[in-house]
């Protein structure tokens, strides 16, 4: 909830990937609160009522997770709105003559997007969402200590290049420095 907090006014990119985390993190722990009191909340150097409030946190991510239905796979709502929220502004980027350096770094990370969506086996997810699945997946599998071929850490620093200008704009947006 702290960490949550502090991304999300940051950078709204590592705000969701971390989000990503914590729904991982939760079915890790069967959903099971009292496990993650003690693994994850137990941890945080706070005072008790602070850790208090980042347990029913918790508590509120898994109701959420189950009654949206996605204790096996998939992101509650309100991540993926965030997805709807930054495919949006992508969009509205693109369209802008005001935004050529956007559209630039757009157009040099696509190459890699349509050959992740070639790879995914026709999932219906946005461009947005496909970029961050990867940047996601790349971040398991070096927490996996798998190893990443240079092709793939290539895609990912362009794409993760991209998010990062995403973000920024997202940023410049939320704080109404953004002039489409």
């Amino acid at each position: 909830m702290i960490v949550a907090r502090q991304k999300r006014k940051e950078n709204i990119a590592e705000y969701l990937l971390y989000m990503w985390q914590v729904e991982d993190l939760i079915r890790a722990n069967h959903f099971d609160i009292d496990a993650i009191n003690r693994t994850v909340v137990a941890r945080y150097d706070q005072p008790e009522t602070v850790r208090k409030e980042i347990s029913q946190w918790y508590e509120e991510l898994i109701e959420m997770m189950r009654s949206e239905g996605v204790m096996e796979k998939g992101h509650i709502q309100l991540n993926k709105n965030v997805i709807i929220v930054l495919t949006d502004l992508h969009l509205r980027l693109l369209k802008s003559p005001k935004e050529m350096v956007y559209g630039a770094a757009y157009y040099k990370t696509l190459p890699y997007i349509v050959q992740l969506r070639a790879k995914s086996g026709g999932e219906e997810i946005s461009e947005i969402e496909t970029c961050f699945s990867a940047v996601y997946g790349y971040l398991i599998l070096r927490m996996q200590g798998k190893e990443i071929s240079p092709e793939t850490m290539e895609g990912i620093k362009q794409i993760s290049a991209f998010l990062a200008l995403l973000a920024e704009k997202y940023k410049e947006e939320m704080y109404g420095n953004l002039d489409l």
